[in-house]
């Protein structure tokens, strides 16, 4: 059974850069689904950013498209969810989250395994 462990998060200013970690233990990252999700304040868990196991195919949210890019890194068996451009409401705690056998996972209920998480601010 896989674990994951987020890092990587922080206080970034609007218009900021800012780059999570999801490393994976038990398992090898590249044999999963991964998604990274995030959770605003009173807000429900949404998706953000999937790559998909065995290949490199991506996808990403509307709202994140274009800014954010999610890669995998083999050699240190984890995925990463590089953010650009960030906005005030994307203030958040971060997840990411695997499962082995679907195809474009996004939905929450989807995933199987979950980190505990990152808080990112994006704040002045």
């Amino acid at each position: 059974q896989v674990q994951l462990a987020e890092s990587g998060g922080g206080l970034v200013q609007p218009g900021g850069s800012l780059r999570l970690s999801c490393t994976a233990s038990g398992g090898t990252v590249s044999t999963y689904n991964v998604g990274w999700f995030r959770e605003a304040p009173g807000k429900e868990r949404e998706f953000v950013a999937g790559i998909i196991r065995n290949a490199v195919n991506t996808y990403y949210s509307e709202s994140v498209k274009g800014r954010f890019s999610i890669s995998r890194d083999y050699s240190k068996n984890a995925v990463y969810l590089h953010m650009k451009d960030m906005k005030h409401n994307e203030t958040a705690v971060n997840y990411c989250a695997a499962e082995a056998s679907l195809y474009y996972p996004q939905n929450r209920s989807e995933y199987d395994y979950w980190g505990h998480g990152t808080e990112v601010i994006v704040s002045t």
